[in-house]
């Protein structure tokens, strides 16, 4: 079996050292620009499918490159090159130094290595583990989906594996290194009865190794999957109108992510094109409300030792007791906003450039019991599993599916429902929330994020939300 080998960490196969960093950082500040910084990117990645027996797909890749960014004011030179030799390397430094041209030589601060934190250290990567180890994984969890139960008729699981390890250098001196493992799971069930046919899902993962299933077992997420699958059967149409609405806690989080979360992200700020603009120290939510983003969780999904800018990252209150107490930065918005950078710098790979994006995104406890909760509505919507959504960034308006929901009558859940969506505004949402759960949970690391055409992992986590009011959209009109 090939063991990973860190590609840039010295003695390995394309060791990137500082006097290199320094010698090509220079070439990109010859111009004039104010600030260089360079991001060495190795990717390996590997993937599985599986479905009626037999694997449907198995792929492996890798990827490697450098990206160079000058600024200068508000410009931004961006070049990248996949070819490591010192002469390629060193035109696009050039090509990014090109943004500037007013003759003044910036020169680099020698760089020196930094630490960082190892929040996600393991014993061993997913990616060296043999592959029939996983293809075992898929076939338990596709035998346990088909047993479950004689509706169920077709099972589906797929996974997915990636190691990164990044170098980032920059003319202000710093020389940090990461290596971040991920890994996700998946497995679809579908059911069928009189004519009729329902899907169900379950999944996890995080930045962790294939020890997560000793917890959570192909068996287990196939159980999760089926059970959805069989109670969407009798699923009932879901009533129209506004009304309360409960959010169960973990991947209820993704509608936080989605209509406050990206308006929060400080980039949309400085242009004037968040709903959040301009409104820091004001009140935008229930005093219940405290929101924060935090990358330091060990093995999340969404967790990082390091931002994609060679920042430290750090837990941030965006929301607190209903007040806007910040947004999420990069250098460029820092520097526009005179505040630090809190390490939210983050892009997809060496071909993109950085922009403020969310970690873990979590809604904190609030004082209430979950049962509480429940037992306070008369008539209402249980929100358990979100699908889809669409959001307008500008004033927050959002639509979301729910894949599974439940209706709640005098305070108990009754029958399942399909077809339900969740139409509202992300700040009048957060203003409407009238009981908060004790009971705050993560995401089981599925979430992947776009913007600007970048992706990027994240996580969401939130107790049980009780939404005093938001307009359910549904076909029963009675």
């Amino acid at each position: 079996m090939t063991r990973y080998r860190a590609p840039f960490a010295p003695g390995g196969p394309f060791e990137v050292d500082e006097e290199t960093c320094r010698k090509l950082l220079e070439v990109a500040l010859a111009r004039g620009g104010d600030y260089a910084d360079l991001f060495f990117e190795y990717r390996a990645a590997g993937s599985f499918s599986f479905e009626e027996g037999i694997t449907r797909s198995a792929a492996r890749s890798v990827s490697m490159g450098l990206g160079v960014r000058v600024l200068r004011g508000d410009a931004t030179g961006y070049a990248h090159v996949e070819d490591l030799s010192f002469e390629a390397m060193k035109r696009a430094a050039d090509t990014a130094a090109r943004i500037a041209d007013s003759g003044k030589t910036v020169d680099p601060v020698p760089v020196a290595a930094i630490a960082t934190p190892q929040r996600y250290e393991l014993p061993s990567l997913p990616l060296d583990a043999p592959g029939t180890d996983k293809r075992q994984l898929l076939e338990r969890a596709s035998a346990a989906v088909l047993a479950f139960d004689s509706k169920v008729i077709k099972a589906e699981a797929s996974y997915a594996e990636e190691v990164r390890e990044i170098l980032i250098a920059t003319s202000t001196g710093r020389f940090v290194r990461d290596v971040q493992p991920l890994m996700r799971f998946g497995v679809r069930a579908i059911a069928e009865d009189k004519g009729r046919r329902e899907a169900g899902r379950s999944g996890g993962g995080g930045r962790t190794s294939l020890a997560y299933f000793s917890d959570k077992t192909p068996e287990w997420h196939a159980e999760v999957a089926a059970k959805q699958a069989l109670t969407l059967l009798d699923a009932r149409e879901a009533p129209a109108g506004q009304m309360e609405v409960v959010l169960a806690p973990g991947d209820s989080g993704i509608l936080l992510h989605e209509a406050v979360g990206h308006g929060l992200e400080a980039d949309f700020n400085r242009k004037g094109t968040s709903n959040y603009s301009g409104q820091i120290g004001q009140v935008v939510a229930s005093k219940l409300c405290t929101v924060v983003d935090d990358p330091t969780l060990a093995h999340s999904r969404g967790s990082i030792n390091v931002d994609d800018e060679g920042n430290d990252p750090r837990s941030d209150v965006l929301i607190e007791e209903g007040v806007l107490r910040g947004y999420m930065h990069d250098r460029i918005s820092a520097g526009h906003y005179e505040t630090n950078d809190n390490g939210h710098g983050r892009r997809e790979d060496f071909a993109s450039v950085p922009l403020p994006r969310m970690t873990n995104t979590i809604l904190t406890a609030g004082p209430h019991d979950p049962e509480e909760i429940l037992k306070s509505v008369k008539r209402g919507i249980f929100a358990k599993n979100f699908g889809g959504g669409q959001v307008d960034i500008s004033n927050g308006d959002f639509v979301f599916s729910l894949t599974e929901s439940y209706l709640i009558e005098d305070g108990k859940l009754t029958a399942p429902l399909k077809g339900v969506n969740l139409i509202g505004n992300g700040p009048e949402t957060l203003r409407e929330v009238s009981m908060l759960g004790h009971d705050v949970e993560l995401s089981d690391g599925i979430w992947t994020c776009g913007k600007d055409g970048q992706s990027v992992p994240v996580g969401v986590g939130c107790p049980t939300i009780k939404i005093a009011r938001i307009t359910v959209g549904g076909t029963d009109l009675s």
